[in-house]
């Protein structure tokens, strides 16, 4: 059972740095989607820490960060997280290539999830490069799940 708290505090709060740090203007559609990649990476290692709770939390959190509608995030994570719960106990014997492949309909999900709200409030995005993040994320994903299971064998505090 992994023990360190502070590691998932602080990869959060690098994770939440990376989000709101600024970009060139034609790079902003290529930010990854790093809150949600880390958690489910947590979601996926360590269930007992991290959950739809957090989730929620990390959400209201990401919408005051990028002031965007409050709950926007919250809800796009609820959804998303929790097939990621119910997934959890089959996701790591899936090989790496299905699970890029499960990464893009999570990402698809959470980010429909976000479409449909910001329609609703009229203020959907004005380009299809709304989409690009999400191959993006894919690509990203085998390297920093290396990266977080590293860094989580590296300071378990389990003997």
């Amino acid at each position: 059972m992994f023990k360190n708290k502070g590691l998932i505090i602080l990869t959060f709060f690098i994770a939440m740095a990376l989000d709101i740090l600024p970009l060139p203007m034609w790079a902003q559609w290529l930010r990854p989607d790093w809150v949600l990649l880390v958690l489910i990476f947590w979601v996926l290692t360590s269930p007992e820490h991290v959950g739809v709770g957090l989730a929620f939390l990390l959400g209201l959190i990401l919408d005051l960060l990028d002031a965007t509608l409050l709950g926007e995030h919250a809800l796009a994570f609820v959804c998303t997280i929790y097939i990621v719960s119910k997934l959890q106990r089959r996701w790591m014997f899936f090989p790496m290539i299905q699970q890029m492949a499960l990464i893009f309909m999570l990402l698809l999900i959470y980010k429909l999830v976000i479409f449909a709200v910001q329609g609703f409030v009229a203020e959907l995005p004005s380009s299809f490069l709304y989409w690009v993040s999400i191959i993006v994320s894919v690509v990203l994903w085998p390297w920093l799940f290396a990266l977080l299971r590293d860094c989580q064998r590296k300071f378990s505090t389990e003997v």
